[in-house]
């Protein structure tokens, strides 16, 4: 006769019944439908991150059968949302719809992180990326990024590259440039990608990197000069801007993405049903009008691809964060 310990017995029956309700609950058994699920964004309502979050949840909380409230909890540079979710009980009930930033960038920045980037999350797919465009006012001399970098040479520290704030993917771009030329430019940080633009419109700083859709209708009215963009290819947009690559720069392909995510620990059959439902949804033509509108590209990933993603992202940025010697706020 075969015994068993009893403590060896009853461990093994919990980690059972543990699987058995991962598997119910991810089949409709009391998830998701037993209470709303908080989709958390980092960012005040209004920007890119919160329209496409909510366009994205609405269409995720109908496929569910459920009620999704969306949760913006701003504030450091993107940290205080997702340490909320880092924090919350991995249970399936809280998602965070978050950027690079807090994940890829301000880890590298802050000497004290409140959640650990990789370690605190279970991925569950990229929503879209959005691309960049090095842009000039239109008083500026600069034609191409050629020209502006010999401006730079020839007066370090007089050229000023604007950004949304400090630790952001705006910033960042500019630092690689500075890095890559191995000219002086000095980095002016405003509370915002609007007032920055607004500050490039005006002369008031000599260039930014800025997200396409908010650049683009200030490009077509000429008032911004479009020098580059930061994909890999052109842009169907801006089909006459060269890459930074064609325009002399290799390896300054930047994407800033939108990705979804869960506390660390929420069960595989969770997250495989979040991932698939997520993926289908990014195909409805409705969200794909909308993302184009705000200049992002739906992309729709695996759990695996995101996290190889971030982590690309995180040692990337953490080389220019250094190179730079750049400090936080």
């Amino acid at each position: 006769m075969i015994r068993m310990h009893r403590r060896r017995f009853g461990a093994l029956a919990l980690a059972a019944l543990a699987a058995a309700s991962s598997t119910a609950l991810a089949q409709g058994g009391g998830w998701p439908t037993e209470r709303p699920i908080t989709w958390v964004v980092p960012y005040p309502p209004g920007g890119t991150t919160d329209i496409l979050g909510r366009a994205l949840a609405l269409r995720l909380a109908s496929a569910l059968g459920t009620t999704i409230v969306v949760d913006n909890k701003a504030g450091a540079t993107g940290t205080i949302g997702s340490a909320f979710v880092a924090r919350a009980p991995a249970d399936g009930y809280t998602l965070l719809g978050t950027s690079i930033g807090p994940q890829a960038v301000v880890p590298n920045l802050l000497p004290k992180m409140p959640y650990d980037a990789v370690k605190a999350f279970a991925p569950i797919s990229l929503i879209g990326t959005i691309p960049h465009v090095l842009v000039v006012g239109a008083d500026q001399p600069f034609t191409s990024v050629a020209a502006l970098v010999a401006a730079a040479r020839a007066r370090p520290g007089e050229i000023s590259f604007a950004s949304g704030g400090n630790g952001t993917v705006l910033q960042m771009q500019g630092e690689m440039l500075r890095l890559q030329t191995g000219t002086r430019m000095t980095h002016v940080p405003y509370k915002g990608d609007t007032p920055a633009i607004q500050d490039v419109l005006a002369g008031h700083a000599g260039f930014m990197f800025a997200p396409v859709a908010a650049a683009l209708p200030h490009i077509k009215s000429g008032r911004l000069r479009a020098l580059a963009v930061t994909s890999a290819d052109r842009l169907a947009a801006l089909p006459e801007v060269p890459t930074m690559g064609q325009a002399g720069f290799k390896d300054f392909v930047v994407a800033q993405w939108q990705a979804v995510y869960a506390p660390a620990g929420t069960p595989a059959p969770l997250v495989e049903r979040l991932h698939a439902e997520i993926v289908r949804q990014l195909k409805d033509p409705e969200l794909v009008a909308m993302a184009d509108k705000l200049g992002v590209t739906l992309v729709g990933s695996t759990p695996q691809q995101l996290a190889e993603t971030q982590k690309a992202d995180l040692a990337k940025w953490g080389q220019v964060i250094k190179a730079a010697g750049i400090k936080p706020d």
